[in-house]
């Protein structure tokens, strides 16, 4: 039976940091217009979470604020990352196209498994036509315990899976794969860390290295 694939979405099949400054500035613009926040944008504090679950990136970034205040800055950014991919102001990774096409060929079933929201997700989805190559898309908001590990047992066992691998940039997709006894690909892409690729078993500079890797 074919190998099945499990990517990751920001940072791995699609390029997150076009489009996140943009819409950060604007959410912190924004909160500075309610009088909820003073100095900078935390952009670099950002890129040093990301991949986790955006109410810890919010607790991350805002600290001394309320939830109340957390909960309008999250629906605020949503509506901003949403905007800026249909505006065409985001892009996927090279090579995305190809690596489905020879996954698809080879019978090798395509899934994402991502910490983003199920509407931001959509959005992604869509405007790139990408639910032509994968099977379903999954969001850390349909597990109760905001847990990629989780998320991806879920897949597995939906989806009856015995023989998979999870392809990411983070640790929490390194983690996924290990603890549910996959082979974990690391891809050193834009928000990757050495110390946490280490941990992976094989790490990519380029999603077309997964031809070698799976023999495709």
């Amino acid at each position: 039976m074919p190998i099945s694939i499990i990517f990751d979405m920001d940072g791995t099949l699609f390029q997150t940091n076009k489009i996140l400054e943009l819409s950060l500035e604007d959410t912190f613009t924004y909160l500075k217009s309610r009088n909820e926040w003073s100095g900078g944008t935390p952009i670099q504090k950002y890129r040093e979470i990301m991949g986790v679950p955006l109410p810890v990136v919010w607790e991350t970034l805002m600290p001394n604020h309320s939830n109340e205040i957390r909960q309008i800055a999250d629906r605020y950014f949503l509506e901003k990352l949403i905007a800026n991919i249909n505006n065409g102001s985001g892009a996927l990774y090279p090579h995305v196209y190809e690596i489905f096409d020879s996954l698809k060929q080879a019978g090798c079933p395509i899934f994402i498994a991502s910490n983003g929201l199920i509407d931001y997700l959509k959005a992604i989805v869509d405007y790139y036509n990408l639910g032509a190559w994968v099977t379903e898309t999954f969001s850390i908001q349909q597990i109760e315990t905001q847990d990629k590990t989780d998320l991806v047992r879920h897949i597995l066992k939906k989806y009856n899976i015995e023989q998979a691998a999870v392809v990411g940039d983070r640790l929490s997709d390194i983690n996924a794969a290990k603890k549910n006894g996959l082979m974990a690909i690391g891809c050193r892409f834009d928000f990757a860390q050495e110390d946490e690729l280490k941990q992976a078993d094989v790490v990519i500079d380029d999603l077309l290295e997964l031809r070698g890797i799976f023999d495709l």
